[in-house]
């Protein structure tokens, strides 16, 4: 059983603050100090600073978090494990374009097996995180970065990141010169998504910005994007992943433009997660 005091420490992690802590945990601010003044004499080192009024952690407290979380984690799942005599219950998650555009195929395969069970949350990098922090998920499926030394990882795929238009637009099945792309019209993921900023330092490394193309649409959804291009209405990059089975849409390649980012696993690092993974990537 995990101490309370642990998981006091971990809500006051998360938030950062004394008094919404004990309103969190129906506390008193007071408890909630005695809670981690108990933890700092245990392990004796400081966990928390205040740097001009705000609250930060030190480096022995984010290394008890690590654990802490990885030791919460493997509680739930003896739990589970004990009250769930038959079958293989996980729980996942996976950003947008893994989740909308790659992973179908394979969660059929997994639940070809009767004893399978599963359930996804598609979700955005941070909230994913979040939920593996609380042991919400078994492991993630994310694209783009994360942090590595706080999560174990372990590669699912390598995904190019390419060019997608209509399969009746001028680019279609060509190699086309940088000049020529930016005479498009650039259908482009909203500011702070995964695919938009793969774009951005792309263009980056060859002095460019997305402001050269003649014309840009920004749109947040990748179905609605692929919907304008079917229509023959511009360009955007993405992962390949997106258009392959779509027989409207076509590929296109940038000269010396050749890319591709890690589809990654990323997980607590305990024996159960990885026991999980390897469950679900043999039904690949």
């Amino acid at each position: 059983m995990i101490d309370t005091r642990i998981e006091t420490f971990l809500t006051l992690c998360r938030l950062m603050n004394y008094r919404k802590t004990a309103e969190a945990l129906n506390m008193t601010q007071p408890a909630v100090t005695q809670h981690i003044h108990y933890l700092e004499n245990l392990y004796h080192c400081k966990l928390f600073l205040y740097d001009r009024k705000t609250l930060h952690m030190t480096e022995e407290a984010k290394m008890l978090k690590i654990y802490a979380e990885n030791v919460l984690y493997q509680e739930k799942k003896l739990k589970s494990a004990l009250c769930e005599k038959n079958g293989i219950h996980l729980a996942i998650g996976a950003t947008k374009t893994i989740g909308e555009y790659v992973i179908a195929d394979h969660i059929a395969s997994f639940l070809q097996s009767p004893q399978n069970h599963i359930s996804v949350n598609v979700d955005n990098t941070e909230n994913l995180l979040l939920s593996l922090q609380n042991g919400e998920i078994d492991f993630a499926l994310i694209e783009g970065f994360f942090d590595r030394m706080q999560y174990a990882s372990k590669l699912y795929r390598k995904e190019p990141f390419v060019g997608l238009c209509g399969a009746h637009h001028p680019f279609a099945n060509q190699t086309v010169s940088p000049d020529d792309i930016f005479k498009e019209h650039l259908i482009l993921r909203e500011t702070g998504s995964g695919t938009r900023k793969i774009l951005e330092q792309l263009l980056a490394e060859h002095n460019h910005t997305v402001t050269e193309f003649s014309k840009i649409t920004t749109v947040s959804n990748f179905g609605l994007i692929t919907a304008l291009l079917e229509k023959g209405i511009g360009i955007t990059f993405a992962y390949r992943a997106v258009g392959e089975r779509n027989p409207e849409l076509a590929e296109f390649r940038v000269q010396d433009w050749n890319i591709a980012r890690e589809f990654n696993y990323v997980y607590l690092d305990t024996p159960y997660a990885e026991n999980n993974i390897a469950y679900f990537d043999k039904a690949k």
